[in-house]
């Protein structure tokens, strides 16, 4: 039988192609398909394949790969902490606007907003051979850069003049543009610039399944950044709304710090937490810890009101989304670990589910 080929990962040409160089070196066979195939000179990403066969060595190079480009040294920070809102301009989520400015008020901060674009620079051939770059491509990359500063001239406009209607917080706020795939230039700009929070939006339970998945969910499981989600049906309306937070909690010390940064975040007056443990196993002795979580909280944040619940569940998306209707709870808030690619590809992480099937706003950090 013959053996297939399977997708290894999506990324920007350049980084498809060192990929590419370095598995050929390693005898893999490996092939770039653009991720547009109808239009593809408009291609956001392009894939990366190999046969099945080979997938367990490719992902443990490309990991090893991935690991050191993460370790390269950071280039400097700004002096001014930063909240960044990655937009889509076809796509906006205005809540997250909305959300970002009002954290970065409470946080002193600017406000950052991203912009990825692609380049039709490249486009590949069905033979794999890079083409040249033809006056036509060059054309549409000037009317796409065009197009988005307009864009951005409208969107700055409106957001002054939300600020003059006392609409936003009057702090400081300016637009970036990158070449790429999305989540690749939201990690590079974290790496490089620090932000205290991404305040990003999400489409929630009507959002389609694509390939590889949401940025925002890939965003969360490999960026260090806090990351608040904003879904576009959430409930609420505004940052003040926000009365209940539930923590997901494994028993682990890390995840005391975590809570402590959403509590500098969200305030501590007026919050009710809950500290939730899923689990498929219902052991007396946790029952016995989260007393103890709550007891230490209560003893440091005397004016926070706590609750506790054991769900005989874990990682279930369905049974979470009940519990924080029945509770009307506002924001769910955990601590996620970095993961391999081989996890992430086989094993979507809790982030990721919550993301395509919940519209509660979801506060990740990475301790």
């Amino acid at each position: 039988m013959e053996d297939k080929l399977v997708t290894l990962a999506i990324r920007t040409f350049q980084r498809a192609q060192m990929i590419k160089s370095v598995l050929d070196e390693n005898g893999i066979e490996t092939v770039i398909h653009n991720l547009n195939l109808e239009q593809p000179e408009m291609a956001v990403g392009v894939r990366v394949r190999i046969k099945e066969s080979d997938l367990p060595r490719a992902l443990k190079i490309v990991e090893e790969m991935e690991s050191a480009w993460e370790q390269e040294p950071a280039i400097g920070s700004n002096d001014t902490p930063q909240v960044l809102i990655p937009v889509d301009l076809t796509d906006l989520v205005p809540k997250a606007t909305d959300f970002g400015f009002h954290f970065a008020d409470v946080l002193g901060a600017e406000v950052v907003f991203l912009h990825v674009y692609f380049s039709p620079a490249f486009t590949i051939s069905s033979n794999n051979e890079l083409s040249t770059y033809s006056i036509s491509d060059s054309e549409l990359l000037r009317r796409i850069i065009s197009s988005a500063n307009a864009e951005i001239e409208i969107l700055t406009k409106q957001i002054h003049g939300r600020i003059a209607k006392g609409e936003l917080p009057n702090i400081p706020f300016r637009f970036e543009m990158k070449e790429g795939v999305p989540e690749e230039q939201i990690q590079e700009y974290c790496k490089k610039n620090n932000p205290v929070l991404v305040v990003m939006g999400t489409h929630g339970k009507k959002q389609t399944n694509e390939l590889i998945g949401s940025v925002t969910a890939e965003v969360m499981e490999t960026c260090t950044t806090p990351v608040f989600a904003v879904p576009v049906l959430m409930s609420m309306q505004t940052p003040d709304d926000i009365k209940r937070i539930a923590f997901l909690t494994n028993f682990d010390q890390k995840d005391l710090i975590a809570i402590d940064r959403a509590i500098s975040i969200f305030g501590s007056e007026n919050i009710e937490l809950y500290f939730i443990h899923a689990s498929d196993k219902n052991q007396a002795w946790s029952e016995v810890i989260l007393g103890g979580i709550k007891s230490y909280f209560a003893s440091h944040y005397p004016k926070l009101l706590t609750n506790f619940a054991l769900l005989n569940a874990n990682d279930s998306p369905e049974l979470l989304n009940t519990y924080m209707a029945d509770h009307q709870i506002n924001v769910l808030a955990f601590n996620t670990r970095r993961r391999n690619l081989f996890a992430r590809l086989f094993n979507p992480s809790l982030a990721y589910k919550m993301v395509l099937h919940s519209d509660t706003p979801l506060f990740v950090t990475h301790v």
